[in-house]
């Protein structure tokens, strides 16, 4: 069966012929070319190479001087427009652009943030497993893995509890576009109300912002409107496309993982065995092999700066590159029979998080924190709980998302 990385058919192909075609890919011995075709709204690629060796991708990822994120990290790149309208994102930036606004924003993942984080995480951990078993089963994304990660990032912001579902509905509109449109006049409607949910948000946290720094309190909000990293702070817009990205890219990291993890772990009643008999000793590795296996965010493009030579292939400047994380974690000259899913297994090289780099996911130890607080209260009070039928995933190139997986317990 053809294999053609930029048609947006290939991505309704079921999982399993997705990641046969991936493997017939990395037997390759050169990335292999893909040419792209006109979308609508969007730009008109030239088409990449994919990258989609483990190797590959961590030397592509490594090396930001030469594979740049400007103008943009997703497939198809986002028109110029977008920018200008929204502000700059930090994933679509380089340094020294990109380290500056890391190290304003680094500080609300510290350890001593993330410390003072756990008491409200456990809170609401217990207050989603009352609901649960007042309610009864039916979705675990709606019921479980898309609430704990909204609030947390809630709660840091200090977002008040009003808005809140305004928030959460606002995300699910951003990550509901991340999905492949069939027609024009879908991809016009849902481009609308991303842009509008987008302002929202935007809007919402700006507005707040401005409260804040005339009346700071103990949230994030205070802290980076009043901090001062080297004489600079972030402006109105840093602050909106900020807020953004965390609702975003942080919700979807740990609600995918928690998604595809309960099920995972029902199809594997031995790794969950192995889980439930040593939470503590094996959580950890567990998490690793579930992000490894899931691959949350499954892809970003870069642009090579200069000539430069990868696995024998000369790329040339102005060239596009897709690194391919859901493939580099599959690869079995890192991960032997990658396929399994295996807790003990050694996953410290995955690249599930965007791998090594100064783009490495500023989020990925609190989404493991949030996974593991909601994981243990799970089998703590609901020690029978298991995954129903198979997951309704999201139509996408680019992010592994489980729209509705069902439960009971």
């Amino acid at each position: 069966m053809e294999t053609d990385l930029a048609d947006l058919g290939f991505w309704r192909r079921p999982l399993k012929e997705r990641h046969e075609a991936f493997s017939r890919l990395r037997d390759l011995d050169r990335p292999v070319f893909f040419e792209e075709k006109r979308v609508p709204l969007l730009r008109s690629g030239k088409g990449f190479y994919a990258l989609v060796r483990h190797a590959d991708v961590v030397e592509a990822g490594r090396n930001a001087k030469v594979f740049s994120s400007r103008p943009g990290v997703t497939s198809p790149e986002p028109p110029g427009w977008v920018k200008h309208v929204f502000g700059e994102s930090m994933v679509n930036m380089d340094d020294p652009r990109h380290a500056r606004l890391r190290r304003i924003v680094s500080r609300a993942f510290s350890p001593k943030m993330l410390t003072g984080l756990q008491d409200g995480i456990d809170a609401a951990c217990a207050r989603i497993v009352d609901d649960v078993l007042t309610a009864g089963a039916g979705d675990f994304v709606g019921q479980v893995a898309s609430r704990l990660p909204i609030h947390v990032i809630c709660d840091m912001m200090g977002i008040p509890e009003a808005m809140r579902a305004k928030v959460h509905e606002h995300v699910d509109v951003s990550t509901a576009y991340s999905g492949i449109r069939p027609s024009l006049t879908q991809t016009v409607r849902m481009a609308a109300r991303n842009t509008r949910a987008l302002f929202a948000l935007q809007r919402l946290v700006i507005e707040l912002g401005r409260e804040r720094a005339a009346t700071p309190r103990g949230d994030l909000v205070s802290a980076l409107v009043t901090a001062n990293v080297d004489g600079e702070r972030l402006t109105d817009r840093e602050l909106g496309s900020f807020f953004a990205l965390l609702l975003v890219a942080g919700n979807e990291t740990a609600r995918n993982t928690m998604a595809h993890g309960i099920k995972l772990l029902t199809d594997n009643p031995d790794q969950r065995r192995l889980l439930v008999e040593d939470f503590d000793a094996r959580i950890g590795g567990a998490i690793e092999e579930m992000v490894r296996h899931v691959s949350p965010i499954m892809q970003f493009r870069r642009t090579v700066t200069e000539d430069y030579d990868l696995r024998g292939l000369r790329l040339k400047a102005g060239d596009k590159v897709v690194l391919f994380y859901g493939s580099a974690n599959r690869d079995r000259e890192v991960f032997p029979d990658p396929d399994r899913f295996d807790i003990t297994r050694d996953t410290k090289p995955h690249v599930g998080f965007g791998g090594p780099g100064p783009h490495f996911c500023l989020g990925a130890n609190l989404a493991r924190q949030e996974i593991r607080t909601m994981f243990r209260e799970l089998f703590t009070r609901l020690p029978e709980i298991r995954s129903l039928g198979e997951p309704e995933l999201l139509v996408s190139n680019f992010d592994n998302s489980v729209r509705r997986q069902g439960f009971t317990f």
